[in-house]
């Protein structure tokens, strides 16, 4: 018989165990790409997103209503790709993306390329909750969202920054440097959360601005269950880099299949798919995960990832580079 505990009961306080793990992207392109000061108020904004999850977790809340939580605060800050400082696409607009997974039960929703939702994860679970759908896109994703009274709508140019602007500056100039049509510019970013709650459940939540220059209504893998969310009643990813290949990738649930069915720990299946399967392709970025006995991953194949976390134990920290403690 399986030992996951049963949907909607608590774990003996021997067994019950807690952890949250965030990230606000993989792609960091070197450490003297952020100044003191701004890395200062980066980890402020990853320990307040930590202590939003986990003050959930600890009062006894789900895995579901913690990574909300977390993932909340990080489309709040202006220091993310996703909600308030999400990145412009080629048309100097925003185009937003999320999703949410709830592991012992599966159900998932979804949205993308949405423009006027203040808080799209809040929309996604929306989209699980209330509705008979998993994802829904543009303007039907936004009708759905006019029906929720629950859901803040913003004018679109809450989502911008001085920081975005230039960057989408950046990359038409290298554009038109370069003599191509390609989409350049950066293809990282991206927030999101993987949660262990008391009962023994896992949710995980993804969100993003997508890629800076995007053209055509490019989405990338952050709304895609499987590929950049993904939980079931093991294992709980969310995924941050080159989307096109973690979606070809399936990474997420690539990781949390190898626990199900080859019993790889979570470290193994996370490190194996990041740097083997995605680096093989071609792909950059990362991931967070973690299992159902509160063990953590986070790998990534780019200089660095926006990382944060909270062990069962109780210990927690947060980290930029390959080399911070984690």
């Amino acid at each position: 018989m399986s030992d996951v505990p049963t949907p909607g009961t608590h774990a003996s306080a021997s067994e019950a165990r807690i952890a949250l793990v965030i990230h606000g992207g993989a792609g960091v392109s070197s450490r003297a790409s952020i100044s003191a000061e701004d890395e200062v108020a980066i980890r402020h904004d990853l320990d307040r997103a930590l202590d939003a999850g986990h003050q959930v977790l600890a009062s006894g809340g789900s895995a579901l209503d913690a990574v909300t939580a977390a993932v909340v605060v990080l489309e709040d800050s202006p220091w993310f790709n996703a909600g308030k400082g999400s990145v412009f696409d080629a048309e100097g607009r925003h185009e937003l993306d999320a999703s949410i997974m709830e592991g012992h039960t599966r159900r998932a929703g979804a949205v993308a390329a949405v423009t006027t939702v203040k808080n799209p994860v809040l929309l996604s679970r929306a989209v699980m909750e209330h509705s008979e759908h998993v994802m829904l896109v543009s303007a039907g994703a936004e009708k759905f969202a006019d029906t929720r009274a629950d859901i803040q709508r913003v004018a679109p140019t809450y989502f911008d920054t001085d920081r975005r602007w230039q960057q989408l500056l950046d990359a038409r100039a290298l554009e038109t440097a370069q003599a191509t049509h390609t989409v350049q510019g950066t293809y990282f970013g991206t927030v999101g959360a993987v949660a262990l709650d008391g009962h023994g459940n896992i949710a995980a939540a993804t969100s993003t601005g997508g890629m800076t220059n995007k053209r055509y209504g490019r989405v990338g893998d952050s709304p895609i269950i499987g590929a950049g969310t993904y939980a079931d009643e093991r294992c709980g990813v969310s995924g941050t880099g080159w989307g096109e290949f973690f979606i070809r990738a399936v990474v997420a649930q690539d990781i949390c299949a190898r626990v199900a069915y080859r019993g790889d720990t979570i470290e193994k299946a996370a490190h194996d798919v990041i740097h083997g399967v995605v680096a093989t392709m071609g792909g950059d970025g990362g991931a967070i995960a973690l299992d159902r006995q509160g063990n953590i991953a986070m790998p990534f194949n780019t200089p660095g990832m926006y990382r944060g976390w909270v062990r069962p134990d109780g210990s927690r920290g947060t980290a930029i580079f390959p080399d911070s403690g984690d």
